[in-house]
């Protein structure tokens, strides 16, 4: 059953298709998917004291 007030596709704007949520259509699903793999798209990340010291360790341990 289709939404009354569909949300946008990500990629063109265009109202969601419920068979490719949250995209329109196969080729905005796979713009979004090639995004991803080119590395256009990156979830940030920290690095913490703890991951340091299990770097460090790990590197100590297999002789880097």
């Amino acid at each position: 059953m289709p939404e009354a007030h569909a949300k946008p596709c990500p990629i063109c704007g265009k109202p969601e298709a419920e068979r490719f949520r949250p995209f329109c259509s196969p080729r905005c699903k796979d713009v979004d998917l090639n995004r991803w793999f080119k590395g256009t798209y990156a979830i940030p990340a920290t690095e913490s004291a703890d991951d340091s010291e299990e770097l460090e360790r790990g590197l100590a341990k297999d002789g880097g």
